[in-house]
């Protein structure tokens, strides 16, 4: 693993049990301010930062932000609800994976869209805040959540990593490590367990290795 100084990992979805918390939180608060959404604009947003996501469903006008808070408010309400009543389960092999590349001298860190205080809920039911992983960073840290890059680059300032060259992202969604790779930099190496057989894009980054899902 010489090659290699820390991977990135995201969480619901890809370390995370995703049973559909997160959208339902989402159409739940937004219901509150009387806007439906349907399950494709949902699907659009997914992977950014929520606050961000929810604000872009918010009518402009002069107490958009105002009515953007309410919304994130209840979605925080709603998806801490939810991981309190229904719980919580780690990807099977998660932890393993984590533990294998730490005792590699491999740096692991988890991002996610999610501010501390749902981040922490999560840590906490999964038992993964024993110092697991190097490094947890969250939406609310950094000032744009994805497809911008600023999640990678906290990961790596905690993590003491400094050559982007040697850092890999993981995520189940393709276009996560797309977007935010291809616009900063050239040489990471990106992967992706999608649930489609593997292809490969072409691109300024070294490489992203799209891996079949096992559901």
């Amino acid at each position: 693993m010489d090659e290699l100084e820390l991977v990135v990992f995201d969480m619901a979805g890809t370390t995370v049990e995703d049973r559909g918390e997160v959208p339902a939180a989402f159409v739940a608060a937004l219901a509150g301010q009387g806007i439906e959404v349907t399950s494709e604009q949902i699907k659009s947003v997914r992977g950014s930062s929520k606050r961000q996501a929810l604000r872009q469903f918010i009518p402009a006008g002069p107490a958009q932000a105002q009515l953007a808070d309410e919304a994130y408010a209840a979605f925080q309400a709603h998806l801490a609800h939810r991981y309190t009543t229904e719980g919580v389960r780690a990807i099977a092999g998660a932890p393993d994976v984590f533990r294998a590349l730490r005792e590699r001298g491999v740096r692991v860190a988890l991002n996610t869209g999610f501010d501390r205080e749902i981040t922490e809920l999560l840590l906490g039911a999964l038992g993964w805040n024993n110092g697991l992983v190097d490094a947890v960073v969250c939406g609310d840290e950094v000032t744009q959540g994805r497809p911008a890059p600023y999640l990678i680059f906290r990961a790596m300032e905690r993590t003491g990593a400094s050559d982007v060259h040697k850092v890999a992202k993981w995520a189940i969604r393709r276009w996560t490590c797309w977007r935010a790779i291809t616009r900063v930099w050239a040489g990471m190496l990106g992967f992706s367990p999608a649930r489609t057989t593997g292809r490969c894009w072409k691109g300024c980054h070294t490489r992203i290795c799209c891996l079949p899902w096992r559901s």
